[in-house]
């Protein structure tokens, strides 16, 4: 088991500027940091990596798709945008040496139809993520799809769900993610959620209901460490927390104030997933 931080809750574009934070995460106690990909190419990313591997950190990473992008979108053209950020993607992952890459990447995120989802849109993305994690696999990274709330995603929302679209693609560099702020809104037990998913699960996300300090809401967090010891999970734990400190990006994953202190999120929240997690 490993612990990790994920970068938004300081910026959605990690530069030499930030440096001075993540040795702080390093002192604190953590295992690895996250970074969000949306900006970059392999010169920046392999810099970073070469920074990150030098402090003994390990990478995860996260990425979405804009509606221009979306892989399941009857639109070929705009399946394969989303193919080629995908594959962006995962050559930015593999110059800073992530384990993997994270997120909503088999649609776009707050895109809707307005109808359910559709065997085919779910078979499109299905085809999709296959050659993606083709791809994946020739640089050793692991695609995890994630399944968001019904307010922000449509075409996968719970550990069923998602079971269903990892199960279809069934290739060995694409696994499932799972995010306890989600869960806490789709699920009708985290328990049997983290059961279902667990023959796939190959990172967590620690989030709290108001994407606060982990701890200090209502999710059912006993509920949640004791079944990831009890399914046998040993990959990354990483608090996923945001703030307004960048506002454009906070506009758009709709954060409209800061949850928790900056220094209490990280601080408390590794000293409670720690705790949380001790045999």
């Amino acid at each position: 088991m490993k612990i990790g931080m994920n970068m938004l809750l300081w910026t959605n574009h990690v530069t030499e500027e930030h440096f001075g934070i993540v040795e702080t995460l390093k002192k604190t106690g953590y295992d690895g940091i996250e970074l969000y990909m949306g900006d970059g190419d392999v010169e920046h990313y392999k810099k970073l990596g070469d920074y990150f591997k030098s402090l003994g950190l390990g990478v995860t990473t996260v990425t979405g798709l804009a509606p221009e992008e979306n892989i399941s979108s009857e639109d070929k053209t705009i399946r394969q945008n989303g193919l080629d950020r995908l594959k962006w993607a995962i050559d930015n992952a593999e110059a800073l040496g992530a384990e993997n890459i994270c997120g909503p990447i088999h649609s776009s995120f707050a895109f809707f139809s307005r109808q359910p989802p559709t065997a085919d849109e779910r078979n499109r993305s299905t085809e999709m993520l296959y050659q993606a994690a083709e791809y994946a696999a020739n640089a050793n990274i692991m695609l995890c799809p994630e399944a968001l709330n019904r307010f922000e995603c449509y075409l996968y929302n719970t550990m069923a769900d998602l079971k269903t679209l990892v199960e279809a693609v069934n290739h060995p560099n694409l696994g499932a993610m799972y995010d306890t702020h989600h869960a806490n809104i789709e699920e009708k037990s985290q328990a049997k959620a983290l059961r279902t998913i667990a023959p796939y699960l190959k990172h967590v996300h620690i989030s709290e209901n108001d994407r606060g300090t982990p701890g200090s809401g209502q999710i059912n967090w006993k509920e949640v460490f004791d079944t990831l010891k009890e399914t046998g999970y040993d990959g990354w734990l990483t608090i996923e927390a945001f703030s307004t400190v960048i506002p454009e990006f906070a506009n758009a994953i709709n954060v409209w104030r800061d949850y928790s202190p900056m220094e209490e999120v990280f601080k408390e929240g590794y000293s409670f997933i720690k705790k949380g997690m001790a045999v």
